[in-house]
């Protein structure tokens, strides 16, 4: 399954954080791209630079606008996923959308635009409560990928960590 994020809106500076975290969030689950709009630059410095260091090419680009990226996703055959918490429960249609060959999940900021939810071929809800829109994200690609995204080893990683029970442990590539 090819997977990309699109980041709607952003309360400038105050989400830049979030975003960086939505980010890193598909990075570390498995999605190619995001593509994000009113967004800090730095975001794809520091993303270029987890890139770097732990391997691997997500790739971040920015847009102008939102309505023409899901337009043509949609030409391009994706379905577009919107994570919202007034949306069908995620136990109800996982096992739909981890059917999609293609989808571009939409994980909006500030109060997303009614258009989006027409839009959408899915409008997901984890849980029908508030909650935050990284750990909504996160919770969606597991349940689609069942795990799966965590057995991807990077080759071009400068940086590995071992897993232990206690204490840290990260493996240094040396580069020659």
């Amino acid at each position: 399954m090819k997977i990309e994020v699109l980041r709607i809106g952003q309360r400038v500076v105050r989400d830049d954080r979030v975003t960086t975290h939505v980010a890193l969030v598909s990075r570390a689950f498995g999605v190619s791209k995001i593509l994000l709009n009113e967004v800090n630059p730095d975001i794809k410095k520091t993303i270029f630079q987890v890139n770097k260091n732990w391997g691997g090419n997500f790739n971040v680009e920015f847009i102008d606008g939102w309505k023409n990226i899901l337009k043509s996703k949609k030409d391009e055959s994706f379905k577009i996923v919107h994570l919202t918490m007034y949306g069908e429960n995620i136990n109800a249609i996982a096992e739909r959308i981890e059917q999609e060959k293609k989808i571009l999940i939409v994980v909006g900021a500030e109060k997303v635009p009614r258009e989006i939810y027409d839009f959408a071929d899915y409008n997901v809800a984890i849980g029908n409560q508030p909650h935050s829109e990284i750990s909504a994200l996160a919770v969606l690609l597991d349940r689609i990928q069942h795990g799966k995204q965590f057995q991807v080893r990077y080759d071009s990683a400068l940086r590995r960590i071992i897993p232990t029970n206690k204490g840290k442990k990260v493996v240094r590539k040396t580069i020659e």
